[in-house]
């Protein structure tokens, strides 16, 4: 097939990323050792229709568990009915697709559905943004609705506001915080919209979200704090840059300088996806507006304490790279090193098994309730240790532009 014909000059791997998917498990992030897929998968083409079967499972219990009145079952049910058929319409990346627009309808009426049987409030809100179009939005509200903190989640590009958090045992709530989760420009309901993921659409996306949380009157509108993990640990530096009503930054599962590694040297699937969410088929053109992704000469305009949280190897951002954007810090800045992790930091035995969302969640509080938070403090969370808050201070090893290993 002549190079022309295909929609990135990496594409003639994906005879690899299918090896690889079949031999591992994994659609990606392959340095992981767990199972990422309902069952195994032989190909890319399989995971749509795989998903969408777990999906229909997950559907059927909820139904099942919410007709017989066992609410905390169904809620439950529900939360993988939507993160499965969240995962099925993802592989799908190409405008106005009857299959995905079919599977994300199925998505929303799980997420519908799961609001009947939630153990608390949670709302669908729908910004308005560019020339009558909205940004989708899911607010998850303390059960009493008190005046309290909120949490902006900005997702990777591999997630939609659905992926997080889920209702059983939210870790905001659980922490006397509201939160809410957006589709920025280039996921989920903003795919559907055309609402492209390029220029300073996210930052403007952020900030419209953030006006309409400050006229909630369910949130504090001066601790409204933002937590942005893997493509939004990029986005969220950037939203913070362009817009300091924030009181806390969160950015993790670092993917801070996302032009580096992610589409020149990490899986094609990365460069695949994005250009689809912005709205690109030429790739010359996608380069260019990529090397403009960067939070160099943004990070500086940060005002508000901010924490960052990276895998020792992470190979879509390198050691060097992420203690590179902390020192172009000059706000109050934390940043944590999980030993011997990777880019998806879930289930760490660093942290018993954890996810980072717990403790990334702590640390907001701590900022937003507490109102007290370190400065210059780098913690390397070992393996066996007691966490990123214990007595784990660490100088790194490397400086910017020093290859770290």
């Amino acid at each position: 097939m002549p190079v022309k014909d295909l929609r990135t000059r990496r594409d003639n791997q994906q005879w690899m990323l299918d090896l690889a998917l079949n031999m591992r498990g994994r659609v990606q992030n392959f340095e992981r050792d767990d199972w990422e897929t309902p069952k195994r998968a032989h190909n890319y083409r399989m995971l749509p229709k795989m998903w969408r079967q777990k999906g229909e499972h997950d559907e059927r219990l909820a139904k099942q568990a919410q007709a017989q009145g066992f609410n905390s079952s169904a809620t439950e049910h529900y939360d993988h009915a939507i993160e499965a058929y969240r995962m099925s319409q993802h592989p799908i990346f190409y405008d106005d697709n009857p299959v995905k627009i079919a599977t994300y309808d199925r998505l929303c009426e799980m997420v519908d559905r799961r609001c009947e049987v939630a153990p608390y409030p949670i709302e669908r809100v729908e910004v308005p943004f560019d020339d009558g179009k909205t940004i989708s939005c899911l607010l998850h509200l303390l059960p009493d609705r008190r005046k309290a903190p909120c949490v902006i989640y900005v997702p990777g590009m591999d997630q939609t506001k659905e992926a997080f958090p889920k209702v059983v045992n939210n870790p905001a709530i659980a922490r006397g915080m509201h939160i809410l989760s957006m589709d920025g420009p280039g996921q989920g309901s903003s795919n559907l919209q055309k609402i492209r993921a390029v220029g300073d659409n996210y930052e403007r996306a952020g900030a419209a979200v953030m006006d309409y949380l400050q006229a909630r009157d369910e949130v504090d509108s001066e601790k409204i704090g933002v937590y942005g993990i893997s493509m939004g640990s990029f986005w969220s530096l950037r939203l913070a840059s362009y817009d300091h009503r924030a009181a806390a930054l969160a950015s993790g599962v670092a993917c801070f300088n996302p032009n580096n590694t992610i589409f020149s040297q990490s899986s094609p699937r990365f460069k695949q996806v994005f250009m689809y969410m912005a709205g690109m088929d030429d790739e010359e053109e996608f380069d260019k507006m990529a090397a403009d992704m960067t939070v160099k000469g943004y990070a500086d305009k940060v005002t508000c304490p901010t924490l960052l949280v990276t895998g020792e190897f992470d190979p879509l951002c390198p050691l060097e790279d992420a203690i590179e954007v902390y020192e172009d810090l000059t706000c109050r800045k934390e940043m944590w090193v999980i030993e011997d992790q990777f880019h998806p930091l879930w289930g760490l035995p660093n942290l018993g098994g954890l996810d980072c969302h717990q403790y990334v969640i702590d640390w907001l509080q701590r900022v937003l309730v507490n109102e007290t938070t370190h400065d210059g403090r780098i913690a390397y969370v070992a393996n066996g240790g007691d966490g990123p808050f214990g007595d784990c201070e660490w100088t790194p090893t490397v400086g910017p532009g020093q290859a770290y290993f």
